[in-house]
């Protein structure tokens, strides 16, 4: 049971996720280590792929004060979900880019996704996090995502598996890391997927252990968060709409939260905005709409149709045109709605964002520039520096 009400007992008061939380709101940026990143779109922009520029985007981020960094994980064949963009057929693993970014930033908590189903074992995941914790001086999170496209189980010679079994083998595979990371002694054990005998790791985590999240939206993917993570990265049950959202997360975010508080502890919820932020209300509408026109037909209806094709319960209830723009919250206006809304998400029970751009770099300075000086008025947020 928990002794903190904001971390799990494992878990140090010199956790960069307590630095974290002494904000109303925990700040994230999604790097876009995936070729098109979030939209299926040849709408003009800068953004890459490639580690030169995630690297610069981290480094901006820190320097305006976000709290972490994240990037997802995926498989897929040539051509990625296809169309003339090749969207996503690039993409730089992130467990490998949380190590080189380690050490480039001083202060970001840099959350990897690995995928723990896809022929890891306990023994390598405790090793490797614990060598880019020990990197970062304690800023590494691990992401555990179970997968769900059955492409993807077969790329590595396996079988898909069963919705709720997966979250099975994940707990079990949780509980192998977590011993692990904090035994001083050989650890021996049989699970009914994993064994292992005489293992032993070292470096420790700085902090007792990383930072643990996973996203779900399922009762077995929720259960599991309440049991084992920090951090549960959550989609809006009313699509993209912020005013559908708003009006469905706060039963949303309440169940996941007594799903913890059951177990004595706390979890934190973060959402995923699309910011398009401008001067004016109508230039980020231009801009919003500039995507959606210039979208890549043939890359839009696959990326669709990968998500909701399998037994993936989140993103339900976003439409095509909202899958075309990307993330999960659509936020576009000047400044002081960006703010608005991010108050509003807030008010209905989300803890943090975990926010995307089109057009990363001068989106991230402009959001850096022009929304977070309002977010500290706002009470929301701390100066950066503090």
């Amino acid at each position: 049971m928990s002794t903190n009400p904001v971390q799990a007992a494992d878990l140090a008061p010199s956790s960069p996720l307590a630095a974290a939380l002494e904000n109303d709101l925990i700040l994230g940026l999604f790097l876009p280590l995936q070729e098109g990143a979030w939209s299926p779109s040849s709408a003009p922009r800068g953004t890459s792929w490639t580690y030169d520029y995630n690297a610069t985007c981290a480094l901006e981020a820190e320097k305006y004060g976000f709290d972490l960094a994240f990037g997802l994980g995926q498989w897929l064949g040539k051509g990625g979900y296809g169309g003339e963009t090749r969207f996503r057929e690039h993409e730089l693993d992130p467990l490998i880019s949380s190590a080189a970014l380690a050490a480039q930033t001083t202060r970001l908590l840099l959350i990897s996704t690995v995928h723990v189903l896809y022929g890891w074992h306990p023994v390598h995941l405790a090793k490797y996090g614990a060598c880019i914790d020990h990197i970062s001086g304690g800023r590494w999170g691990l992401n555990v995502v179970t997968g769900y496209k059955p492409s993807e189980y077969r790329m590595f010679g396996l079988d898909p598996i069963e919705h709720d079994l997966r979250y099975d083998m994940a707990a079990e595979f949780t509980e192998m890391l977590r011993t692990l990371w904090a035994s001083e002694d050989n650890v021996t054990a049989r699970g009914k997927y994993w064994s292992m005998q005489d293992a032993h790791i070292l470096p420790k985590p700085v902090h007792g252990r990383p930072v643990l999240v996973n996203a779900a939206s399922s009762p077995a993917g929720l259960e599991y968060a309440a049991q084992y993570s920090d951090l549960i990265f959550i989609t809006s049950p009313g699509g993209a709409d912020p005013h559908k959202a708003v009006e469905t997360l706060p039963a949303h975010n309440k169940k996941i939260k007594d799903l913890a508080r059951a177990r004595g502890r706390e979890v934190r919820t973060v959402i995923n905005p699309h910011v398009i932020c401008r001067e004016t209300e109508k230039e980020a509408w231009a801009a919003y709409q500039a995507i959606l026109d210039n979208e890549d037909t043939v890359a839009a209806d696959n990326f669709v149709a990968g998500f909701t094709g399998g037994d993936n319960k989140s993103w339900r209830g976003h439409s095509r045109e909202q899958w075309v723009v990307g993330g999960n919250v659509h936020l576009v206006g000047t400044p002081e709605q960006i703010v608005e809304w991010f108050g509003k998400l807030h008010e209905a029970g989300c803890d943090g964002m975990q926010v995307n751009f089109f057009d990363y770099l001068p989106d991230l300075r402009r959001f850096g520039e022009q929304v977070m000086p309002l977010l500290v008025e706002a009470g929301l947020r701390k100066a950066a520096g503090r």
